[in-house]
């Protein structure tokens, strides 16, 4: 199980290894090699490589975050992540809206091997998004709701946008892992998502994990755009 950083400036940064194939993926984690240590493999690589993806990232060394936000009946969820930890998975995503069952059975069948993160509202939804789903209330009422229930459940760590930080830390306190996708450097695109903030905003609200894709994985030179995020984070 992978537990909290013991300070805020010990942040990691997760790679997201959205790329449409396995030689792709491999290849961005060669122009990284010697600096990051944990990537995500998400349903794009997923769907294209299958557990093979998993296990290449294993094979140099690094922590897996494999972010396929399971969402079903418990059984069949429990199951998948069965098959996560059985692969040697760090960190599986599901979809907290699947309910305190659901939940139990991933957290129950994750063990201490493997920390199960609960999903609350992606990044690339905001108050229009909830509203055309039935939900009501603010973003920030619907994450709290999703993540305490999901507390309550045992879950380890939850996915939210660095909006949100405050509010969950407020909530739930110093323990539970805060994965935060839709990060970007000052001056990059933010692309489809609607809820975005620098590293160093993340890191000073409390995340421990910032997943980072397009900002790394599409500069001229991953390598240096990961040294300059490491830098921001470290200051």
């Amino acid at each position: 199980m992978i537990h909290r950083s013991p300070t805020a400036g010990q942040a990691e940064i997760i790679v997201a290894l959205d790329e449409p194939s396995l030689d792709d993926a491999k290849r961005l984690m060669d122009r990284l090699e010697g600096r990051a240590c944990f990537f995500k493999v998400g349903l794009q690589l997923f769907t294209a490589a299958g557990p093979a993806a998993v296990l290449a990232v294993k094979e140099r060394g690094s922590r897996v975050f494999l972010d396929l936000k399971l969402h079903d009946i418990p059984n069949t969820v429990a199951f998948a992540v069965r098959s996560a930890r059985d692969l040697g998975v760090d960190l599986v995503t599901i979809h907290l809206c699947g309910g305190p069952e659901m939940c139990v059975a991933a957290v129950a069948e994750a063990g201490d091997r493997m920390t199960i993160l609960g999903v609350t509202v992606l990044t690339s939804s905001n108050q229009t998004t909830l509203e055309a789903c039935g939900v009501h209330g603010s973003v920030g009422e619907q994450v709290l709701r999703l993540a305490k229930m999901g507390h309550a459940s045992g879950v380890g760590g939850f996915v939210a946008s660095a909006l949100e930080l405050s509010l969950l830390r407020a909530e739930l306190g110093q323990d539970p892992l805060l994965v935060i996708p839709g990060v970007r450097p000052a001056g990059t695109e933010t692309g489809d998502q609607k809820r975005t903030a620098t590293p160093a905003d993340v890191v000073r609200g409390g995340a421990t994990h910032l997943v980072i894709g397009r900002p790394i994985s599409r500069a001229d030179d991953p390598g240096a755009a990961f040294d300059r995020i490491a830098r921001e984070i470290r200051s």
